[in-house]
This record gives C-alpha cells, structure tokens and sequence, in this order.
C-alpha cells in the first residue's frame, strides 16, 4: 500500500502482486488517506484521551509524592523535639 501511495507501485500493480481486485486497493488506500487525515486532524485539536489519563495520573501521584514527603519531614521534626538532636540531622 505504501508503495502505492509513494508513486512505485500502480494500483494494478498492487493488486496483482497482492491477488487481490484493483477495487479492493483503491478502498484501501481512500480509508489510509481518510484515517491519516483523522488522525492528523485530531492531533491539532488536542491531547488525546490517553495522554490526558497519564497527565491526570502524574499529577496525582506529584500530589501524593509532596504529600509523603511533607509527612516524612512532620514525622522527622517530631521525633527529634522527643529524642534530641540526631548526629545526623543538619
């Protein structure tokens, strides 16, 4: 099909070498074109619903990330008012 469409092979080529009808090509490369263009369509319009997932799912785990920290630092600073100054605190 790409052949096709980069000019190397002709329709009637194609389908000889594919044994199939020149009808069947031609279908084939109108739905390549239409789905290249679709595709390319959607691609300007925005983020596709994968990529808005993944970012929802970084953004919650960014959040929850902060969030452990934070308590590891709460969680630090109690400790060291009960036990003193740690050697390794800074």
């Amino acid at each position: 099909m790409l052949s096709v469409l980069a000019g190397e092979l002709t329709v009637a080529e194609a389908a000889r070498r594919a044994k199939v009808s020149e009808q069947s090509v031609g279908n084939w490369k109108r739905q390549f074109l239409e789905a290249g263009r679709a595709g390319l369509t959607a691609g300007k319009s925005g983020r596709s619903t994968r990529e808005q997932q993944l970012e929802a799912e970084i953004a919650d785990l960014t959040q929850a990330l902060g969030e452990a920290h934070l308590a590891a630092r709460v969680w630090k600073k109690s400790a060291e008012g009960r036990l003193g100054p740690s050697r390794t605190s800074r």
